[in-house]
């Protein structure tokens, strides 16, 4: 692979043209990293006040009584997106769903225990504790390599 980098002061924002003869793993890797690195912004409410939100303050995300919720270390707040349009906008290296209701991220979890039969007790790291529901536990298993 060719690197090839152009300094022009009249740009305003970095751009990145990728050339290829054909769509490879390779060129997908490299679309799924430069993606990667783009925050999501995600407002959340409480109240008349709206917060901006990034992903990385982001300790989990869960849908109760037709709401969906972000949990911050500054508190929780509600959503006006659904999760599964979350899911979509939340990098998927440091977000995974655990359930039908819930998306935690990884890089705020403090422990895994596997102790529990058919689900796994994650703790995050403000101390809150999630379960991970029978139907994700395979999909945990994988991420974590185990």
């Amino acid at each position: 692979m060719q690197f090839e980098v152009k300094i022009d002061e009249t740009v305003t924002e970095p751009k990145v043209l990728i050339l290829t003869d054909k769509i490879t793993n390779e060129v997908n890797d490299l679309v799924r990293k430069l993606a990667e690195n783009e925050r999501q912004i995600i407002a959340g409410f409480r109240g008349d006040t709206v917060t901006l939100l990034d992903e990385k303050e982001l300790l989990r995300v869960y849908a109760s009584g037709g709401r969906v919720y972000a949990v911050t270390a500054g508190g929780e707040y509600v959503l006006r997106l659904r999760l599964y349009e979350l899911e979509e906008r939340l990098r998927p290296f440091s977000f995974v769903r655990i359930s039908n209701s819930e998306i935690i991220n990884l890089k705020r979890v403090r422990s895994f225990d596997l102790s529990l039969v058919g689900t796994i007790c994650v703790t995050l790291s403000d101390g809150s504790k999630a379960y991970v529901s029978r139907r994700y536990v395979p999909k945990i298993k994988e991420v974590l390599g185990i």
